[in-house]
């Protein structure tokens, strides 16, 4: 009898022992939806403000993707409501945490706010592409996150656009920009590649002034600037949407003689620059910096990459090049 109890106390304990083995590893992973091992992989994209075309565009080309791709990856595509909202931005890199997607594509709205919440989806596993809009190489050096970027030299096709503007006017002319918001890389490229082709060209840069991308700010500062400044020749503005705005308040001072650059080549400055009100804009294929994003994550998931940063190319649009 007590060789039979010794048996049964330890048949017991080593029951105890698996249930809690069990209930451990089943706990660890509980926040993480769990995955069965033929269903294909769930790759996030995350843009900047769906109210602007250039991201209505990207992610149409992003779900076009997936459409012939259906049984290669599931696509999971957010945006925010404007360009400035990086609180709705980092909610939906947290919200894809808890969904357990395998990777996130995201066009930050902003290079350093945004790093915190990638390294905490790194470290949940999930991989990880930034397209578009540079994170804060110092940032990610802080956290010692390496994620890498596919994206366009906005510099070079600032000056591009600059460069062309500028050439229709004397030395000495008085130029005006209007930036992006100025935490994000790509604003601060675009003014460099901008002061490059002023400074390059001789102009005098009156002034330079954040537009947050959006239309309505850029008119509302194309005003005030057209009234200080009666001899402005240019305005350099960082996106198509400010252009738009710059052009409506040229538009309503009734100042012909005035040249805008924009930058993007969405559909909506196309009807302005064949009407001689915007002069040129720039086209970094926008539209497939998801599809470059997705591809890299996809190679990532399998294993099959480097990660190294990808640059993607940029072209001058002028109204001669719309109808080719």
């Amino acid at each position: 009898m007590i060789a039979q109890r010794k048996f049964f106390r330890a048949s017991r304990a080593k029951c105890f022992l698996v249930i809690a083995v069990a209930i451990m590893f089943g706990c660890a992973d509980s926040s993480v939806p769990a995955k069965a091992a033929d269903t294909p992989p769930k790759v996030a994209l995350i843009m900047k403000s769906l109210a602007n075309e250039f991201f209505v565009n990207m992610q149409r080309a992003a779900e076009a993707h997936q459409a012939e791709r259906a049984d290669i990856y599931t696509l999971v595509a957010n945006g925010i409501k404007n360009e400035s909202d990086l609180a709705q931005q980092v909610a939906l890199v947290d919200q894809m945490i808890a969904r357990g997607v395998d990777a996130i594509v995201i066009a930050p709205a902003d290079s350093r706010a945004l790093v915190p919440a990638l390294v905490r989806a790194m470290q949940s596993g999930i991989h990880v592409v930034n397209i578009d809009n540079r994170l804060a190489t110092e940032v990610l050096a802080e956290y010692n996150a390496n994620i890498p970027y596919i994206g366009p030299s906005n510099r070079q096709g600032a000056r591009l656009v600059a460069e062309y503007v500028l050439a229709q006017h004397e030395a000495g002319s008085e130029v005006f920009i209007l930036e992006g918001i100025p935490t994000a890389a790509n604003a601060k490229e675009r003014k460099a590649g901008f002061e490059d082709a002023v400074a390059a060209a001789d102009m005098a840069l009156v002034g330079s002034q954040s537009g947050a991308w959006d239309q309505t700010q850029a008119a509302q500062i194309t005003a005030a600037v057209l009234n200080r400044y009666p001899n402005l020749k240019a305005i350099l503005a960082a996106n198509d949407n400010m252009a738009l705005g710059a052009a409506s308040a040229v538009k309503l001072a009734d100042r012909d003689d005035l040249s805008i650059a924009g930058f993007d080549n969405i559909s909506a400055v196309h009807p302005l620059m064949r009407e001689g009100r915007i002069d040129a804009t720039v086209d970094q294929y926008g539209a497939q910096f998801a599809i470059f994003g997705i591809e890299f994550a996809l190679e990532m998931i399998a294993g099959q990459t480097q990660m190294t940063d990808r640059t993607t190319a940029v072209k001058l649009v002028t109204p001669a090049d719309l109808d080719q």
